[in-house]
């Protein structure tokens, strides 16, 4: 998850952020969280985890085996930066309660 985007020729886009291999189930969250706060989904894709050409930019039929990325753009950085904080304050307390299961 990084703050700003090097596209293309080296075009470098401050105002987007990218967060890989999103779970499945946490993807509509973050998309609701994105639109609440004045973001846009800039890109969605599905990639696989076996073939790097194998990129698909809607849910495959069979989606195991591949990994999410979501690209939202902004026209404030501090609009993304909350969301990362969002992003990561929900993964933490996930990994948390998982640990609570385990132990």
């Amino acid at each position: 998850m990084e703050l700003g985007q090097t596209y293309g020729e080296g075009i470098y886009n401050p105002n987007m952020v990218e967060f890989r291999n999103v779970s499945k189930d946490i993807l509509p969250w973050l998309e609701k969280i994105a639109i609440e706060n004045n973001c846009r989904i800039e890109k969605k894709e599905w990639r696989s985890k076996y073939n790097s050409y194998v990129v698909y930019d809607y849910e495959p039929f069979c989606s195991d085996g591949f990994e999410i990325s979501l690209t939202i753009s902004s026209t404030s950085k501090s609009y993304l930066k909350f969301i990362q904080y969002l992003y990561g304050n929900k993964m933490k307390t996930i990994e948390y309660l998982k640990s609570c299961l385990a132990g």
